[in-house]
């Protein structure tokens, strides 16, 4: 990893000084299984011209457009071995891939033509024989979550065998993440926010908190100058367009996964002659801003709670003995007076310890981990859990960019007095992360607060879509993937029962829904629903 610091290594990537930058019937017997960046080659020269759209509505109301070969502008290198090391990830036995790397122009911000260009990392991954002309599949990750360059190869690995056969997976990254990451909070200021004791809402400790937050804002402000404001999910829908550009077909297929669903659902909306085979894995509802969707995330965070400790118990000898919320909640008590330091000087506060859950119960193939460390916390060693929260808030941590999307995706801005409000209520109806999720509605506070976008558009010249809504997503409810699929002309809804970010392909019930959509060109029922 370079030795360069990121906001050096951040701004050396602006072109110009001032940018930065189970069907119903069928599928409801299906069985189920176990849930389950490198040097970048910059290509030059000048951006090519978007392709046509394909204009020919499919023939039946459920096929699906023929996925076009690719002819790609990009310039990719390889770089599989230093992927897959970073990645911790083989590919299964018999699978040999092929990872390349390269980077994409995108306007900084397309409503502000001056501030320039951004580069954005891409990675296409295949079947190691795949030829370069295979199709694509887009792949755009959520802005809280790893970057979707890295979730893209990650897919390789674990995707079935025919949708290597069929697609080459394009990742792009979203902006602040990946090459493109975003580093502009000052380092004191960011850990206020992380560590804020969850049980201090007063509005001295509040207002003492949004002062800080103004820090991150005055600082991301001077350090990216007009281009703050870019960081948003309507650009990466423009950023969508831009790739489907540099590949160079006329009608794009992908899979999206919470605000990266947004993204696609949104591009949707504006080129819906341009989708392809389209699957919108856990978008968040499109017509809630802050605080209400806020609130539904808390809900949804704490029914995963519900759901991780349900299957800590289960499997037995679960290290948080027979009621790990009560565990939890004694830990952030313990916490809240008695932070733990590491060896390294890092401290785990009862705030770091929230974040740390939410970022962990994202991905449940790593939910006996995240036992066993909120296990080690509470006998006095915090090394796990930070180990946790060092994606987010660590070296290349993705707290500014989530931080930055959030809030220019929001329109409203709370004082400490109606934060204040909300966290003494929230305690109550979402006591393990009510608070918390109420005191991050202040570093969006100094924010510049965006004119509001206009509504995305039904797509209703688009193939049906594939939406599905996972039961326990701590980034997203079910409900509000349900509400996404409604605005949408064309959508098709698939409703899980399980838990996660990203249901995709976790079961072989969803794997049967989506493998359907993508390999086999088929929609599927509306309503469609898969067990756990």
């Amino acid at each position: 990893m370079s030795s360069v610091p990121r906001r050096a290594r951040a701004a050396r990537r602006r072109t110009l000084p001032i940018v930065l930058c189970c069907l119903t019937a069928l599928l409801a017997g299906c069985t189920v299984g176990p849930s389950q960046r490198p040097p970048v080659a910059v290509r030059g020269g000048d951006m090519p011209t978007l392709p046509p759209v394909s204009t020919p509505v499919p023939a039946a109301p459920d096929e699906l457009p023929v996925p076009e070969p690719q002819n790609s502008s990009i310039d990719f290198a390889d770089c599989t071995d230093d992927t897959l090391a970073e990645l911790g990830t083989a590919a299964p036995a018999g699978r040999t891939l092929r990872i390349e790397c390269g980077e994409i122009g995108v306007a900084t911000d397309p409503t502000q033509p001056g501030l320039g260009r951004t580069r954005l990392g891409v990675i296409r991954a295949g079947a190691a024989d795949a030829p370069d002309d295979r199709p694509p599949l887009l792949v755009l990750g959520d802005s809280d979550t790893d970057p979707s360059a890295r979730h893209a190869a990650r897919l390789a690995t674990q995707v079935s065998p025919e949708v290597l056969e069929q697609y080459q997976l394009v990742g792009l990254d979203r902006r602040g993440a990946g090459t493109d990451t975003l580093d502009c909070a000052p380092p004191m200021a960011r850990s206020a926010v992380v560590d804020a004791d969850p049980a201090a809402t007063g509005e001295a400790a509040l207002t003492a908190l949004l002062e800080r937050s103004r820090a991150i804002v005055q600082d991301c402000y001077l350090l990216l100058s007009g281009a703050v404001s870019s960081y948003r999910t309507a650009n990466s829908a423009a950023d969508v367009e831009r790739v489907r550009a540099e590949l160079r077909v006329g009608r794009l297929s992908a899979i999206g996964v919470g605000d990266g669903a947004a993204a696609l659902a949104t591009w949707a909306g504006a080129h819906p002659q341009a989708v392809g085979r389209l699957v919108l894995d856990g978008p968040p509802d499109p017509g809630q801003d802050v605080p209400e969707l806020t609130e539904a995330r808390a809900a949804a965070a704490e029914s995963t709670f519900d759901a991780f400790a349900t299957a800590c118990t289960a499997a037995g000898g679960c290290p948080l003995g027979d009621d790990p919320r009560a565990a939890v909640a004694a830990l952030l008590d313990l916490l809240r007076t008695q932070p733990l330091a590491s060896a390294d000087g890092r401290r785990l506060t009862a705030g770091a310890t929230v974040t740390a859950l939410l970022a962990g119960l994202a991905e449940p193939q790593g939910w006996s981990g995240l036992a066993a460390a909120l296990a080690q916390a509470g006998a006095g060693s915090p090394d796990g859990l930070l180990a946790v929260l060092a994606p987010v808030t660590g070296r290349d941590g993705r707290f500014d960019a989530a931080l930055a999307t959030s809030c220019n995706d929001s329109r409203r801005r709370l004082t400490p007095p109606e934060v204040g409000e909300l966290a003494d209520r929230w305690r109550t109806d979402h006591p393990l992360f009510g608070a918390t999720l109420a005191q991050r509605l202040l570093a969006c506070g100094p924010w510049p607060a965006l004119s509001a976008a206009p509504p995305p558009g039904q797509a209703i010249d688009a193939p049906p879509i594939l939406v599905i809504g996972t039961a326990h997503d701590p980034r997203a409810s079910l409900a509000g993937a349900k509400r996404a699929a409604e605005t949408l002309f064309t959508a098709r809804f698939l409703g899980w029962q399980g838990a996660g970010t990203g249901a995709y392909p976790r079961t072989p019930c969803v794997t049967a829904v989506v493998d359907g959509v993508l390999v086999a060109g088929r929609a599927p029922q509306n309503g469609t629903l898969c067990p756990p």
